[in-house]
């Protein structure tokens, strides 16, 4: 999976507020990142055409298969490592800061191991 940053996030993004609404659109992502919407309706273009999501004629953005295994795959990475920085005494919104830079650039392999290493 050779995906940008940027990509990984509007899915993550998409994958959060599927959580907690019925339907997502451009402008609920584009409120939450604190991005225009012109902005978000070009990555979700992207998106649309690199098979992560699906847009309804209403407007209605769903992950694809490959969308939510990406999406979940930095979810999951991000959720780690800020539980892992704040139970080293990170404050809270630097965890989360920096877990969502670490969660990016980590391969698969580093990221097993690590996940191990804290369930020990």
């Amino acid at each position: 999976m050779n995906n940008s940053e940027s990509s990984e996030n509007y899915l993550e993004t998409i994958l959060i507020l599927s959580k907690s609404r019925p339907v997502v659109r451009s402008v609920d992502i584009a409120e939450e990142l604190g991005f225009k919407k012109s902005s978000v309706s070009v990555a979700m273009k992207n998106l649309r055409e690199r098979e992560h999501i699906t847009v309804t004629k209403e407007g209605f953005i769903y992950l694809t298969q490959t969308g939510r295994e990406i999406a979940e795959m930095i979810y999951e990475r991000h959720e780690l490592f800020t539980k892992w920085l704040t139970s080293l005494g990170v404050d809270e919104k630097i965890a989360a800061q920096d877990a969502c830079k670490i969660e990016h650039v980590l391969s698969r392999e580093s990221f097993e191991a690590i996940k191990k290493h804290i369930a020990m």
